[in-house]
């Protein structure tokens, strides 16, 4: 039973190591990726080798395969919460919107703006913009209190060459962050 344990705990923390060792090589951190590789080694032949050693035990494999799966679902939910990387993303509006255009900006996100030809030559505006990953939700959240029927795609840009975008973002989000603690503290 205590062999068991330790596979199922090992799988728990070898899953979720294996899914951020597949995200950082993805994303080009060739040390983080390494690391973690080498991480992932260690316990997955820790874990193997409990189970190779008595493979009569059902118990254990059984444990190596249900840790295998719920290690999995941890391993997305601590992807997601870490939201490592960039989107970019396209807002198609009916109509120009330069407050929900000047806000994005004020709160720290990249928008360029263009006029766009939709459905039976009708007059269309597409903002393009940037956001780290963390904010994606926050991005769409503003988007929508001003327009609540924009189209919104986004997806996850592979590379960046040239421009000055995320020294830019980071700039404008600690000014707004700035203006925001110094709102509060005048409450």
């Amino acid at each position: 039973m205590l062999q068991a344990l330790i596979i199922f705990v090992a799988q728990l923390i070898y899953v979720p190591v294996l899914t951020l060792r597949t995200i950082t090589m993805v994303k080009g951190m060739k040390g983080k990726a390494s690391a973690l590789g080498t991480l992932e080694g260690v316990i997955y032949v820790g874990a193997i080798a409990i189970v190779f050693s008595d493979l009569s035990n059902y118990l254990n494999m059984a444990a190596y395969a249900i840790g295998f799966g719920v290690g999995l679902y941890i391993g997305q939910i601590i992807e997601q919460k870490l939201a490592i990387g960039y989107v970019s993303i396209e807002v198609n509006l009916m109509n120009k919107n330069e407050p929900l255009t000047d806000r994005l900006r004020e709160v720290g996100f990249s928008v360029s703006t263009g006029e766009v030809e939709g459905m039976n030559d009708a007059k269309r505006y597409r903002l393009d913009c940037t956001a780290r990953r963390d904010r994606e939700q926050e991005f769409i959240q503003i988007v929508s209190s001003y327009e609540p029927s924009a189209f919104i795609v986004s997806y996850e840009p592979r590379n960046f060459k040239g421009g000055y975008i995320t020294k830019a973002m980071k700039k404008r989000k600690e000014k707004f962050l700035k203006s925001k603690q110094k709102g509060s503290a005048t409450l």
